[in-house]
């Protein structure tokens, strides 16, 4: 038996908005730069989205979830209500996998946040940042811990959690571990997953840059599933109309199909933006608005910027990080629901922002001994034959 050329790895992001997708792209390109044939397989706006950053790659067509968020407090019952089609949707994947296992000679396989694409012949990570996921009924305050009801929720998902988690070869967490953590209890839960952990750091597109000139002055940032996408713009939309200043907007929409609406003079809106383009933007800001989606607050991060932000109501992730990230002042949040443009960027103005010293990312040491590992598994196949 000859050894193969390279090996071939597929990625695919979960479609639960854009962030999954985004976080993927410097995985990719350092597989890509190593010489890996890269396959990924994607759904809806995210195979678009990669689809722009990667046309040389080859993308498999994978079944998408298509998780639409209720509004507000329904937004929780109404994903326990979908519990059993997601877990149908789990199986599906799986079954996809081991079809196209053969048929496209896959050597591993990195899920972010897809439970359903591991298989027992492949190496395959699994890549969160929730592994303690909250419940929203467990833990009221971002410190402490609370033995509840809700406490006994939160723990309950936990295991859940981990039982899929178990049947991958390795986790890998976008996060440092100790005290400088950017998901606070998300990445850092009780007692770890049955599988080896590893924290790899930020995982972000953009660079840093020397650029420090103001050019802009507020840039807008528009993502999440709908419906709450939509309602989020329209109550931006129609206070920016109201106001005077400046500022540039990003639906989060890469199709490129829908049209451009235009409010007034001094406000651009882009549907999306390519990476280059939205990296300079994100640097030459005066003010950021943004979700308080994970990856969004890794980009943040990696081209340390504060921001205010703004969590998807009833999405208990996003709350709970935009309170941690509060307290920790990097960063300033306030709801959607009590959200005044003007008054927002005022009381941005008046605090104290800091961020932290970052360690450089370990991305790269990581795909390094992930393709050792692969080398090591490939040569040990061959002694056997």
């Amino acid at each position: 038996m000859e050894q193969k050329e390279t090996f071939c790895v597929l990625v695919s992001p979960l479609d639960w908005g854009l962030g999954h997708a985004t976080r993927c792209i410097p995985i990719i390109k350092e597989l890509d730069i190593q010489g890996i044939r890269v396959l990924i397989a994607a759904s809806g706006p995210s195979r678009m989205l990669l689809k722009q950053e990667f046309p040389h790659l080859e993308f498999l067509g994978i079944p998408g979830y298509q998780i639409r968020y209720g509004p507000g407090i329904l937004l929780k019952w109404a994903l326990i209500l979908r519990i059993p089609s997601i877990l149908k949707q789990i199986k599906r994947e799986h079954a996809w996998l081991a079809a196209c296992y053969e048929q496209y000679k896959i050597d591993a396989v990195i899920s972010d946040n897809r439970y359903g694409l591991y298989h027992g012949k492949l190496f395959c990570v699994y890549i969160t940042h929730q592994l303690f996921i909250q419940s929203g009924w467990g833990i009221n305050k971002v410190s402490g811990w609370r033995l509840s009801v809700g406490g006994l929720i939160d723990r309950k998902i936990l295991k859940w959690n981990y039982k899929f988690i178990s049947k991958f070869s390795e986790c890998w967490v976008p996060d440092q571990d100790g005290y400088i953590s950017f998901a606070g209890k998300l990445s850092h839960p009780p007692f770890p997953p049955p599988v080896p952990l590893k924290y790899i750091g930020i995982l972000s597109r953009f660079r840093p840059t020397e650029e420090r000139v103001k050019k802009n002055s507020l840039l807008i940032l528009i993502s999440g599933p709908e419906p709450h996408r939509t309602l989020w713009e329209n109550i931006l939309f129609s206070q920016l109309e109201a106001s005077t200043g400046k500022a540039i907007v990003v639906r989060g929409l890469p199709g490129g199909y829908e049209p451009v609406p235009f409010l007034r003079e001094g406000v651009e809106i882009f549907n999306h933006l390519p990476s280059d383009k939205l990296n300079e933007l994100l640097i030459t800001s005066e003010f950021i608005i943004a979700r308080s989606g994970y990856s969004t607050i890794m980009d943040l991060l990696q081209l340390k910027r504060n921001a205010i932000l703004i969590p998807t109501p009833g999405q208990t992730e996003q709350e709970y990080l935009s309170r941690w990230l509060h307290e920790k002042k990097w960063m300033y949040t306030i709801s959607q629901k009590n959200f005044c443009l003007n008054k927002a960027l005022n009381e941005f103005i008046k605090a104290e922002w800091i961020l932290p010293e970052l360690k450089y990312s370990l991305l790269r040491e990581q795909i390094g001994g992930f393709l050792r590992m692969l080398a090591n598994k490939q040569d040990s196949g061959l002694e056997k034959k």
